[in-house]
């Protein structure tokens, strides 16, 4: 894959969006929850916990398997935009405006769709809600809009 302002195949636009702002949220995900003195093994877990529960967090092995489902998020995350830019000139055409409005529309679907469904029960917290809000809109929307413009 060449890293130049050409015309890229959907699969490789998907992979550098996805593999980029996955690394991004999830950084930023490990430093807004060590804020809280929450250490990174812990996050991954909390990932798994939402496919396999509480157990999650008794056992390292879950970590491993957060890691994939964070990145499996990020792509599908990242190959809706990328589908939807085909469709919608908006996307490529205001990339900003349209990554952190995506951003924002992904907080809103793992936080109100996606976790009410999974075995992860947590309470609601403004304060979790507003943090990953903010991550959402820059480290995931943002950087997948600006990824696909520049490569598109």
């Amino acid at each position: 894959m060449s890293l130049t302002a050409a015309s890229h195949s959907l699969s490789e636009l998907i992979l550098l969006a996805g593999a980029i702002s996955g690394s991004i949220d999830l950084f930023a995900a490990l430093t807004f929850a060590a804020t809280r003195g929450t250490p990174p093994k812990r996050v991954l877990q909390a990932i798994s916990s939402a496919m396999i529960g509480p157990d999650a967090f008794s056992r390292s092995s879950t970590v491993p398997l957060g890691l994939g489902l964070h990145y499996l998020i990020a792509f599908t995350v990242a190959s809706t935009y990328v589908v939807a830019s085909r469709y919608i000139a908006m996307l490529t055409e205001h990339p900003v405006l349209s990554g952190i409005l995506f951003g924002v529309a992904v907080h809103l679907v793992m936080t109100f769709v996606v976790l009410p469904l999974s075995a992860l029960k947590r309470p609601f917290s403004m304060t979790f809600f507003l943090g990953q809000l903010m991550i959402h809109m820059f480290c995931v929307g943002l950087p997948t809009a600006l990824v696909v413009k520049h490569f598109s």
